[in-house]
């Protein structure tokens, strides 16, 4: 008589699992650390970050503060005295390059936790709300794709800026906060972008609801909580880092846009989007106001870009031995 073997999962077995995964982990990151754009680009934008926001909080020399005008300094160009020239109001480039490098990054930061939070909560709902509350919200998902990225933007924009809200912070622009109006561009830029992470993040875990280690736990009587925050949740980490990395650049590129068509920041708060704006009102006069926040912009987005390459390249399972 033939006997029917039966698999039995035994609860040291979860052990082996998170020693497993944190086996991948460590192999994702010596893959990283092969990859010579990767490093470079992250290495670089950590010094970026850390000078950006060192900026606002060693307080500027009185010379080189990013906010005081002097008319009889306009329109120089890199000198002893101010390291890359002044604008059309005589404030320092310089200073205002790193203020406008830390309110971009805050803005490109700030936006990716919002998407990062709706995104995960709406993929998760319509990946285990089963087949009507995945309908439901997928739907909701196509529409949102449909809408026009920039048009959505500029409208929840214009909203937002008219009902003044959210009114949080200081608004002072050398203080290391957020003001209301920098809240309000994080707002409608998340609110349009959290819909690639979605989807991302549903796809990853239906897949992931139908695994061997996902039946197992089932079996042995774990909790859906259990199931989705210990064994699925985890395992969607790597495609949502990813994403976010690629969504920071973009994030700062929309921003960078809306001040171009007049819905971005409004002056005397200084982001690289802004300064492109105010460099291309006065190119002929002076070529640095412009130069310098476009070559700022570029060196961040390249950065991101090959950080998050190198990511896409670690994480991908496909390298996994």
């Amino acid at each position: 008589m033939a006997t029917q073997s039966t698999a039995i999962v035994l609860p040291g077995d979860e052990a082996i699992l998170k020693l497993k995964q944190r086996g991948l982990w460590q192999q994702a990151w010596q893959r990283l650390l092969k990859n010579r754009l990767a490093v470079i680009g992250g290495a670089l934008l950590i010094v970026l970050i850390i000078l950006a926001f060192a900026a606002a909080v060693v307080p500027a020399l009185e010379n080189y503060a990013p906010d005081k005008p002097a008319p009889r300094d306009a329109f120089q160009g890199p000198n002893s005295e101010h390291y890359l020239g002044t604008d059309n109001l005589g404030r320092d480039t310089w200073a205002r390059m790193w203020q406008g490098m830390r309110i971009s990054l805050e803005i490109g930061i700030g936006t990716q936790v919002v998407v990062v939070c709706i995104g995960v909560l709406v993929g998760a709902g319509a990946a285990l709300g089963g087949k009507l509350g995945d309908n439901l919200l997928m739907r909701v998902v196509d529409v949102a794709y449909a809408f026009p990225d920039l048009l959505a933007i500029i409208i929840l924009r214009a909203v937002l800026a008219q009902r003044g809200w959210p009114i949080i912070g200081t608004g002072d622009p050398q203080i290391a906060g957020l003001s209301g109006e920098v809240l309000q561009v994080i707002l409608a830029i998340s609110l349009v972008g959290w819909v690639t992470v979605a989807r991302l993040v549903r796809g990853q875990m239906l897949s992931l609801k139908e695994s061997d280690y996902v039946t197992a736990a089932r079996a042995l009587g774990a909790s859906s909580r259990r199931i989705v925050f210990t064994h699925m949740l985890p395992n969607t980490m790597g495609p949502i880092i990813v994403a976010v990395t690629f969504g920071i650049p973009l994030a700062i590129y929309a921003e960078a846009v809306l001040a171009i068509i007049g819905f971005g920041l409004q002056p005397p708060t200084a982001s690289l989007g802004t300064m492109v704006y105010d460099g291309y009102t006065y190119y002929r006069a002076s070529e640095w106001m412009i130069l310098v926040p476009a070559a700022a912009i570029a060196t961040l987005m390249l950065c991101f870009t090959f950080l998050g390459d190198g990511l896409r390249d670690a994480l991908d399972p496909r390298q996994r031995h």
